[in-house]
Parts: structure tokens; sequence; C-alpha cells
């Protein structure tokens, strides 16, 4: 990570000393949290990531304090004292109170950013040229009411994670309670049929992301149909691409699946990829020209 942090609205030293054991957000990983990425100093798609937040926020019983414009601001700030312009950014919200192990805090929540670098991704593959995915029955609970909230208490998935690159594997696709794909730990999944390309409706388990619903939403291109399917292990094999999408991946294409013959197509994936990319300039152009993109102030 860099060297500042937003804590609570200021900017602050990373090494500083600034939880408190008594938080039952970081004992219990009650919070909710997004990451973001950074192209040319704006934060992108700022709007989905807020509403996303503040939906999770309300499911988990987490205080919601942002107000959104305000805080875009906030990591505008963070950005600039960083010299983060093109990065990754992460941002939770840590309820501090509740339980019997609550502590001295008296702060509702602790709002916390930080950046990263990118992750090369791409020069990182073990698939060569595409992602190597395991697979796991019963990866994801579908009928949870909690399903697809994005929440601090993410220890399963990083254990999954790191399980699945011993084993060989850059990610893994999890399945739900019946046998439907969901989702990998940490990004979505797509099939390509010749001009359909489907992915898992959130009933299936999957985590709402941005990536996924721009993909839906905001790309419309007439080579190709985007919509959501239920699919389960027999679709991925039969189609022509299989692709993973993520806030940090952007888009990816799988070269291999634990147990199944893919197919190894990349037209789709690579037309998507340039699609998406379009979306992302013109985002930041628009960013760029509004009020809030002005030129940031230097940090002091």
């Amino acid at each position: 990570m860099h060297r500042f942090l937003l804590h609570n609205g200021e900017i602050r030293e990373s090494s500083e000393r600034l939880a408190c054991f008594g938080q039952v957000g970081l004992l219990s990983g009650w919070g909710v949290f997004s990451t973001i990425r950074i192209y040319d100093g704006v934060v992108f798609a700022w709007e989905r990531h807020w509403s996303r937040m503040g939906s999770d926020a309300r499911r988990l019983r987490v205080p919601f304090p942002l107000e959104r414009d305000a805080a875009e601001e906030e990591l505008g700030r963070l950005i600039e004292a960083n010299q983060a312009w093109n990065a990754t950014m992460r941002i939770a919200i840590v309820r501090n109170n509740g339980g019997i192990w609550g502590g001295p805090p008296t702060r509702d929540c602790d709002v916390i950013a930080l950046t990263a670098p990118v992750y090369p991704w791409r020069e990182n593959l073990l698939g060569g040229d595409g992602l190597k995915l395991g697979l796991i029955p019963h990866g994801r609970h579908a009928a949870n009411e909690f399903a697809g909230a994005k929440i601090l208490s993410w220890a399963q998935n990083l254990a999954v994670y790191e399980r699945a690159h011993e084993q060989g594997y850059d990610e893994v696709v999890l399945l739900n309670e019946r046998g439907e794909v969901a989702e990998c730990t940490s990004g979505n999944i797509f099939a390509v049929y010749g001009d359909r390309v489907l992915t898992p409706p959130l009933s299936s388990g999957c985590l709402p992301g941005v990536t996924r619903a721009i993909l839906l939403e905001e790309i419309r291109t007439p080579e190709f149909q985007i919509q959501e399917k239920v699919l389960v292990p027999s679709d991925l094999e039969s189609a022509d691409e299989v692709l993973i999408s993520s806030t940090t991946r952007e888009l990816l294409p799988a070269a291999s699946i634990e147990g199944l013959r893919i197919g190894r197509g990349r037209g789709a994936g690579e037309r998507l990829l340039e699609a998406f990319g379009a979306y992302v300039r013109r985002y930041v152009a628009a960013k760029r020209s509004s009020s809030l993109s002005a030129p940031i102030s230097a940090f002091n």
C-alpha cells in the first residue's frame, strides 16, 4: 500500500496506530468495503460503488455516514497525497460498537481508505495466456440472506484463494448449493456462446460486481448480447470462451477449469475489453470536465 491513508476524513500516515482493539468491526469483520480503480486521478464508477456499499451497510446494520460527493472529494485528497493517479483503492466502513467486546471508540464507525499500485494480473497468470481455474462445490450459499454482500469478513475467500494458489490455480469457480455457477472468490464469471455473453444472476449467490453491472447495463455493441442466465459447469464446458471480470482484473480469459474441457477462444473477450476501455475513457473524460473533478489543490 501507499504511504498515506484516509481515516475519518483526515490524511494520515499509514504507519500510525489508529485502530482500537475494542472495535467490533475489526474483531468480527463487521463492516463493508469496496475495491475501486483510479484512472487518471478519477475514482472510477464511484456512484455504483457508493450505492452498493450503502445497500450492503443497511443489510448488515453498519452505520453509513457517507455523503457521496463529499466522500468523493475526500478520496480525491488521498489520491493526490499518494500521487496515486492510476492505482487501486480500498474503502472500508468499520462498525465500532456492538456486542460485549465493544471498546473505547465513540464514533459509530470508522471510514478508512487506502491506495496501492495496480496488481499486474495478466503478467502473473499461472495459466499462461489465461486464468487457470479450480472448481469448488458448495462455495456459495445462494439462499443466505447476506449472499452477495461485500463485507469485511473476507477470510473464507482469502483462505480459498490461497489454497488455490498452492494447488497451482489462479482462481476458483465457486458453485452454490444447487450446483450452479456463482462466481469466483473475487470476480464474476461470463460464458460466451457466439454473439451471446451470459453471466449468472444474483440469485445464484454472486456479488453484484461493478464491472459486471457495467458490462450488463452500459456496454452496447451490435456484436454481443450480454444477459443473465443460470449456468452450471457443463455450460462452461460448452462455451466458446469463459471470462472473469473484476474491478482490478477488468476482464480476463480463462485458459482452463478443473475437470472441464473449455473453449479457448479469445475474440469476444478482447472486443468486450475494448468496449469496456472505451466506457472507462468516456467516464473519466466526463468526470474531469465536471465541477467535482476540477483540479484539486496541492496536499499540504
